[in-house]
This record gives structure tokens, sequence and C-alpha cells, in this order.
């Protein structure tokens, strides 16, 4: 069950809602796509480039694993965007800090990260390091299935093989200069552990930009929201507005700059992506109408 991309295109032009990796399809007796069951998870994310259409990442995910680098790809603006996307699809993260054995002082990264939520697990780890790996094995049970998210060059693919105990998936080096790591793994892929867990591996993401998250962002970024509750003006954009509370949090220093200016841009980006998708759709929808409404006038003239 190395790939399961390849199977479910199956019979795909009987599909009316596009399958994804992780979906569970009922077949009939002849192998024949019937229906893909109700998603208990899902991820999705703006399609890369300049058109906005929703593109399905990976569906029915229990754990998330969010993956770093303890080098030049650490970033905790993108970390904040994984987190948003997993708390947007209700599925538990947990950070991986990898290439531990090549830092210094993983503790520093870690307050970083305790800084956006205290509550959030974070292993740091070497991914070629056995004990490293065993301690990922509570969240790999049978029945549940991982993601592994994150850059390209970080690990996902070698954490994955340690947990297999083979080498199903290539992996690569990254450049010393920039820390940045070729595309090695170029597409979703489904994996099964000995003791019946799943594991899904993903290309490293470029470009993930949000669409229809705002309930994730705002979990991801609960002390902002929670202050912005506060403020005078139901409407306050938070700029300059009088009696605001999140500036009065911002001046006083008790929220980071970096994290409200974060905050701000992926609200702005999901209701820009959003907004041009429910244009979309509205669009779609005139558009059938008139050709449903041509083909009746088509037949009535036929029939005369």
């Amino acid at each position: 069950m190395q790939t399961i991309e390849h199977e479910i295109t199956l019979n795909i032009h009987l599909i009316h809602e596009p399958v994804t990796v992780g979906d569970w399809v009922l077949l009939n007796e002849e192998q024949k796509f019937v229906r893909c069951l109700t998603r208990q998870s899902e991820f999705s994310r703006k399609s890369p480039g300049s058109k906005v259409n929703k593109q399905l990442i990976a569906s029915n995910i229990d754990t998330v694993f969010i993956v770093s680098s303890l080098n030049n790809d650490f970033n905790l603006s993108r970390i904040e965007r994984f987190l948003s996307l997993a708390n947007e699809a209700h599925v538990d993260p947990v950070i991986l800090l990898t290439k531990a054995d090549l830092c210094l002082d993983p503790y520093q990264y870690i307050d970083q990260i305790h800084q956006i939520d205290s509550l959030l697990i974070i292993e740091a780890m070497n991914a070629l390091d056995e004990n490293s790996i065993q301690r990922l094995l509570p969240w790999c049970k049978s029945g549940q299935t991982i993601a592994f998210l994150g850059s390209s060059g970080v690990g996902k693919s070698t954490l994955i093989n340690k947990l297999l105990g083979n080498t199903e998936q290539l992996t690569g080096e990254i450049r010393e200069d920039d820390s940045k790591g070729k595309h090695t793994t170029t597409g979703r892929s489904l994996h099964i552990m000995d003791n019946g867990a799943l594991l899904l591996d993903t290309p490293g993401m470029r470009e993930l930009q949000l669409v229809a998250c705002e309930e994730g962002i705002n979990e991801t970024f609960s002390d902002i929201s929670h202050l912005a509750l506060q403020c005078k003006f139901t409407d306050c954009s938070h700029q300059n507005e009088p009696k605001c509370a999140v500036q009065a949090a911002l001046s006083a220093g008790s929220i980071d700059e970096r994290r409200l200016t974060n905050y701000f841009k992926l609200l702005k980006e999901q209701a820009r992506n959003g907004a041009t998708l429910a244009e979309q759709r509205a669009s779609d929808k005139s558009f059938q109408k008139h050709i449903n409404s041509t083909q009746k006038q088509t037949k009535a003239v036929k029939r005369q």
C-alpha cells in the first residue's frame, strides 16, 4: 500500500466530489467506485499559482506532525500557518524539530514555540536516531493516520522510513548555504506500519495559502482573538481606534509584533481567497442554470 493515489483514480469520472489521499471509498462487487465515505477531517489549501481554487491535501487524519529543522528553515510564522490548518481540521498537532544533533541549543527554539501555545507538544529529535523515533510511537497506533507536513529537506521522508523500518521514501540532502531542501517527495503517499498505523507523506510546501480557515486561525492566535473581544468597538480593525485592547497589549509588550502581523496577514489571506472561491461557485451555478435552461429550450423546439 505504498501509494493509493493511482488506485483511487479508477472510475474517477463517476465521482462528483474530488477524492484525496486518506479518503475511504466504497466499492461494489466489481471493484468499481460507489461513493466516498464521510470524512472525519479534511486538509485543504489554495491551489498553488495565480488561480484561486481549493486543493485537497489529505483527509481522515488523526494527528499531524508539523516538521521543522533546527537550522535556517526554522520559521515561527510558517509553523503558525501549519497550526492554523491543523486547528481548522480539528486534528491534534505535534511539532517535530529535526536535526537536533546539529543544534547547540534546541531549547531556545522550543521556548519560542511554547510562546505561541504553552500546551503544544514539541519533540526535538534526530531523525536517524532510534531513541528519537521511539518517542513518536504513542501516536502511531493501529487504525491511526498520521500526516507529515513541512518544508522540503526537514526530514519527513527520513522519519517515515525509520518508522517503517525500510527505505520506501527517497531522501535528499539540503543546501548548506540556506538550509533549503530539494523536492525528493513529489506526490502524497500513504504507507502502513506493521502495527496497522498509516503514515501520510507530503511534498514540501513552498506555497501554503489558506482558504476558509478563520476558525483555525483564531484558535492558533487565541490570545489575540480573545483580546479583540475586549475592544471598545465591535468592528475594531486593531489599528488606530481608541481603546483597542489589541494595540494596548502590543504597547505593553504582552503580545509580539511579529505574531500580530502574521495574524492579520493570515486572516486577510483566507478572507480574500474565500471570497474569490465564493464568487467562482456563484458563477458556476449561474452558468449551470444557463446550460440547463438552454437544454430545455432546445428539447422544446425539437418536440415542436
